[in-house]
């Protein structure tokens, strides 16, 4: 791709077409910075997968241009890719929030990598310098997770604004309130770019603020009668709080379920954005000295997620936390898209244990972190920007807001509708996209032990789908079975009974042998080798078609042939083979 001077490539690696694994890259000359590092998580059809990451292959071939990156905030689909990418590459320093940083710290302590990179803490307006192209500047803004930012990004050509994610809370739980002034002296000065989070743009009106949620939640506190089990997401550290507000408030103590959960609650209060005393947690070993009305369990697993910890408590699995009449649970999340089924079910349970479940929009104890249709109004009108790039969001949701910030008074030949692996150019006068980098993913195994690649993924999901079929045969020199060929399934599906597909595949194998024999043993010489690799090609791609024909299915098939080592001093005619018998 060639570098043209004065364009600034903005090039989105996640986020587009999607929720989660957040990654931008901008591009000056020879110099590259990142914004932001997510991940995402499986769905039900990535057997075996843990993580979902962006298809990093354009920074591992540009990894000399990278001088830094930039955090906007510390959520897990804007800064948990950062330690698996250190592992291809370095980044040289990361400048973000002290809370973001902490958690990052963490993590990369933990994969090893905290030695290929420098975290950088920075303060609201804060300018940092990270090469000669690219002066970043942290203007503070209320998200659902502290400590949160958007950066105005000065470059060659002008100011670009990212918005991050964000919504604007005039009320915001810790008092950090959005620098709505800082936004409008850039869009006074000159604003080239502005680059804003889409997720919330189907929605009319302003987003609540998260304060809105706290009467709601005091109702339910108020009138449940006996152990309140609350979960919410683990970096919604202003509804955490709020949670910790509520139970000193009833005379509860809290008990903290999950490593999440606890490394957060941690970190937050280490940096004062979460204020309470240490007498209102107890240990959950403790918690049967404790009456059951003066009881808080706050958990993680409001996603459903596996191995979160209330729902193996659903699942009657966890070890100290069993479900008893009296029980209220209280839901202060709404499922992420596919998440939704993981979610019910483990309401189902709960609820068949003899739990009381909160949940549901309607009961007002969550509200979104994200902005609204108003929301986005006011930053378009705040900012005044030449060019607009909607990013953070589906689709659709891309589309509605381009719509919006067309009302507002942006040409539609200024903005553009982007994909993952887009490159944006921009220019003083000028906004396209002029070019196409890898886009695709990757995928880490449940085991972190590496990579999940796209052909095994593949084949995971056939297995799951439509079982295998391994058939074992023993051939000699003289192309006759040496022994009985073995045929075992496992998941396979079938109404041709078992002894017939038996049959079936034996006499397949054996007309192929017999009208290509000559193919692979074309002197007809035992002195001459035979060629058994292309034998066990052919027989397993045969067998995939009969197979296929045959189940109307496409079981994976592996076709294990044992050959003998030396050829026999003489050759022996072609005899008759014994039958086979099925093993399943």
């Amino acid at each position: 791709m060639n570098q043209t001077e004065n364009t600034l490539k903005i090039i989105p690696l996640g986020g587009l077409h999607e929720i989660g694994k957040n990654t931008c890259v901008f591009e000056y000359n020879d110099e590259i910075i990142l914004l932001d590092a997510g991940l995402a998580f499986p769905t039900d059809g990535m057997h075996g997968v843990n993580v979902v990451l962006p298809d990093m292959t354009y920074l591992r071939e540009n990894r000399h241009k990278i001088r830094g990156m930039i955090v906007t905030h510390g959520h897990e689909d804007h800064i948990g890719g950062i330690a698996f990418h250190l592992k291809q590459f370095d980044i040289p320093v990361i400048y973000g929030p002290r809370l973001a940083m902490a958690l990052l710290q963490d993590k990369l302590e933990e994969a090893g990598v905290a030695n290929r990179t420098k975290l950088h803490k920075v303060q609201p307006r804060e300018m940092v310098r990270i090469s000669p192209s690219f002066l970043v500047e942290y203007i503070r803004n209320t998200h659902s997770i502290a400590d949160s930012f958007s950066v105005a990004i000065h470059t060659p050509i002008g100011v670009v604004l990212h918005t991050g994610d964000f919504k604007i809370d005039h009320t915001p739980v810790d008092g950090e309130k959005f620098d709505l002034q800082r936004l409008a002296e850039h869009g006074e000065k000159g604003v080239l770019c502005l680059i804003s989070d889409s997720t919330n743009s189907e929605v009319p009106g302003f987003t609540p603020s998260e304060r809105s949620v706290f009467p709601n939640l005091d109702r339910v506190f108020a009138q449940a009668s006996g152990r309140l089990i609350v979960t919410t997401f683990a970096s919604s550290v202003h509804r955490v709080n709020m949670i910790l507000e509520l139970a000193k408030k009833q005379g509860r103590v809290v008990s903290v379920i999950g490593r999440s959960m606890l490394n957060v609650i941690a970190h937050a209060r280490t940096l004062g954005y979460i204020k309470c005393d240490d007498d209102l947690f107890v240990p959950l070993n403790m918690l049967n000295k404790i009456p059951d009305e003066n009881v808080v369990i706050l958990t993680t697993g409001s996603q459903g997620e596996p191995m979160a910890a209330l729902t193996r408590i659903a699942n009657q699995e966890h070890r100290q936390v069993k479900i008893r009449q009296g029980d209220t649970v209280v839901f202060s999340a709404n499922p992420i898209p596919g998440n939704t089924i993981a979610v019910v079910n483990t309401i189902d349970k709960l609820m068949m244990l003899g739990a009381k479940v909160v949940y549901g929009r309607d009961k007002g104890i969550h509200v979104s972190g994200h902005g609204a249709q108003e929301d986005q109004k006011l930053m378009i009108a705040l900012t005044r920007p030449k060019f607009f790039l909607p990013v953070h969001g589906e689709h659709r949701m891309l589309v509605k807001h381009s719509e919006t910030a067309q009302s507002m008074g942006i040409p539609a030949e200024n903005m553009v509708i982007i994909n993952n692996g887009d490159v944006v150019g921009l220019t003083t006068d000028s906004i396209s996209i002029v070019g196409k980098v890898p886009s695709g993913i990757e995928l880490v195994d449940s085991s972190h032990a590496g990579m999940v690649h796209e052909r095994v993924l593949k084949e995971r999901q056939q297995l799951a789908e439509d079982g295998i079929i391994t058939v074992a045969a023993a051939i000699g020199w003289d192309g006759e079975w040496v022994a009985k060929p073995e045929i075992h399934l496992r998941g396979v599906v079938t109404v041709v009974e078992k002894a017939k597909l038996e049959q079936i595949i034996i006499q397949s194998m054996e007309a192929l042998i017999d009208d290509r024999w000559v193919n692979y043993s074309p002197a007809g010489n035992s002195s001459v080798e035979v060629d058994w690799i292309r034998l066990r090609s052919d027989v397993e791609a045969e067998l995939r078609r009969l197979l296929r024909r045959e189940l109307q299915t496409n079981p994976t098939v592996v076709f294990l042939l044992q050959t003998p080592l030396e050829p026999p001093v003489t050759t022996t005619t072609r005899r008759s083979r014994p039958t086979a018998k099925v093993a399943s």
